[in-house]
């Protein structure tokens, strides 16, 4: 499949440049460490988060994953929202509709009640990681492991963009896709034309628009970047040796807080952006 990349004319600067505002994160309050088996991703959505929680496997086909339902304190209003999955990770809201990627099918779920609607298989998924819903209720899933991005639309499943390398992080905003893909972040419009936004030194997880055309880019074993809409990054955050990671990051942009699943250290950290 050919694609033309559009390579902006400024990118990756790493350092500081003079009138570009820098920023930073405040730590407001942690999870109890292990309070949350293996938590994957948080979805900040009105009055609470939601928390995908993998249990002993990210691979493993166990039935013991699953959703925790927080308010936005930390503190856990009903452990066991969804229950029976597999290796939850990625998840999106449409309307009444709640959307979580589970290894190798898209599982529909009430958002209310938290029962499960109806799970789409994905044919030839392996690791379904990340998951957005556009505008007009189009779900788009990452597969890091085959380098796709499929979509379901009208209950159907097909693959929208193959040899997206380590394809991770989706969000739609406007009418446009943003993948994490390895170090890359990229563009992609509606005729799948792509463009390259920044190359950041880690390999993506999670991506958040801040509201301003900027991002928030994590990466799994422990970093956090902002990047800016031209493609200059600054680096936020560094756990990586305190062995404590940062997966697939949710950001309220109202409150300006970010959300930060910490995976093998079993919390949730929340942070203020400035």
């Amino acid at each position: 499949m050919k694609r033309k990349f559009l390579l902006l004319s400024c990118f990756s600067l790493a350092f500081t440049v003079s009138g570009w505002s820098q920023h930073k994160l405040t730590k407001i309050w942690e999870t109890p460490d292990s309070i949350i088996n293996m938590p994957e991703s948080v979805l900040p959505y009105g009055k609470f988060l939601y928390v995908s929680e993998l249990g002993n496997s990210a691979t493993e086909k166990d039935g013991i994953g699953g959703v925790i339902k927080m308010d936005t304190k930390g503190q856990i209003i009903k452990k066991d929202f969804v229950s029976g999955l597999n290796a939850p990770k990625g998840q999106a809201i449409f309307g009444n509709k709640f959307y979580v990627a589970d290894l190798d099918q898209i599982v529909e779920i009430d958002l209310k009640s938290g029962k499960l609607l109806k799970k789409h298989a994905v044919e030839g998924a392996v690791f379904l990681n990340d998951v957005t819903v556009s505008g007009n209720g189009i779900v788009y899933v990452s597969d890091t492991r085959t380098n796709k991005i499929h979509k379901l639309e009208n209950g159907v499943v097909s693959t929208y963009l193959e040899n997206i390398n380590k394809a991770n992080g989706v969000r739609v905003v406007g009418n446009y896709l943003y993948i994490a893909a390895g170090q890359n972040l990229l563009k992609v419009n509606s005729e799948k034309q792509m463009t390259l936004v920044a190359k950041l030194p880690q390999d993506g997880d999670g991506i958040e628009p801040i509201g301003n055309g900027d991002f928030l880019f994590s990466s799994w074993s422990g970093y956090i970047y902002y990047v800016d809409a031209d493609g200059r990054f600054q680096l936020l955050l560094d756990t990586h040796n305190e062995k404590k990671n940062t997966a697939d990051i949710g950001y309220n942009q109202e409150t300006g807080t970010l959300y930060v699943p910490t995976f093998n250290r079993k919390s949730v950290e929340a942070y203020r952006l400035e």
